[in-house]
């Protein structure tokens, strides 16, 4: 969407971390701002520290929850308008071998990253085929693009975001939709998420992650990965090399196989 200035913004996960971030870049361009967080401290900080701006509003929403979702997405409608831009960041992450994973671990992390973002989309998509105009950006995940030990779960749940997102970007364009879907895939985000995490590859800055996810907005880019060589690097590397050799390659080479060894997440 090339032209944000008055349009309507919503973001999941927008209390703390790269959501918090774009906030504030929304409201640069003079949108309104729609917070939605399961963390009813982070809203009202994030609110406090934009408290001169009128145009910022917090609902607290547990996005694995569908009865919030649809409830929330309705008063959102109702009070304030059709979200004219969506941006599905919220996520979570356990980093555990697979056998160590609980059935609570397995469903909350799909629930969160995989199944919030299409029921939150499916919640506003109608209002922006109504007006046939909207943008809806999906924070996916590389690790949506390469396995990785200790992140089983997360990566499934981002390969299945990629997927879908994907595929709604050419459902838009077949119904001749003026709908763009843009699917974003980082490395790892230097937000706390992913502290303990060592990488041979340069961990992503914050800011910079955020400013790239706006820009990609207003260029309605189709598919994004940061940095941009992990797309090709890794498309290419699986394309041409026996899965031995690739292995090597990510495992050895680019350290990725090793990332998560020390990873201890947020601190409580």
């Amino acid at each position: 969407m090339k032209y944000l200035k008055g349009k309507t913004v919503l973001i999941t996960g927008g209390g703390s971390g790269i959501g918090k971030i774009m906030v504030r870049l929304m409201i640069e361009r003079e949108t309104k701002v729609i917070i939605w967080d399961i963390n009813q401290k982070n809203i009202d900080q994030t609110i406090a520290e934009f408290s001169s701006k009128n145009n910022v509003f917090g609902f607290k929403v547990d996005v694995s929850n569908i009865e919030q979702i649809q409830e929330t997405a309705e008063k959102v409608t109702q009070k304030i308008g059709t979200v004219d831009v969506l941006i599905n960041n919220a996520g979570i992450v356990v980093g555990k071998f697979f056998n160590e994973y609980s059935v609570a671990d397995i469903t909350q992390t799909m629930n969160v990253n995989a199944n919030g973002p299409m029921l939150v989309t499916k919640s506003f998509l109608k209002g922006m085929l109504s007006q046939n105009s909207g943008h809806i950006c999906n924070i996916a995940s590389s690790g949506g693009l390469i396995s990785n030990p200790k992140m089983a779960v997360y990566a499934a749940s981002k390969w299945a975001v990629i997927g879908w997102s994907d595929s709604l970007r050419l459902e838009m364009k077949q119904m001749h939709k003026d709908i763009h879907v843009t699917t974003i895939m980082p490395y790892y985000i230097n937000t706390g998420m992913f502290d303990g995490v060592q990488s041979k590859l340069p961990i992503l800055e914050p800011e910079a992650t955020a400013r790239t996810i706006v820009k990609a907005i207003e260029k309605n880019k189709k598919m994004v990965t940061i940095p941009g060589y992990i797309y090709r690097l890794t498309r290419m590397s699986q394309a041409f090399l026996p899965i031995r050799i690739f292995d090597w390659f990510a495992g050895n080479v680019l350290g990725i196989y090793k990332t998560m060894e020390h990873f201890v997440g947020h601190k409580k």
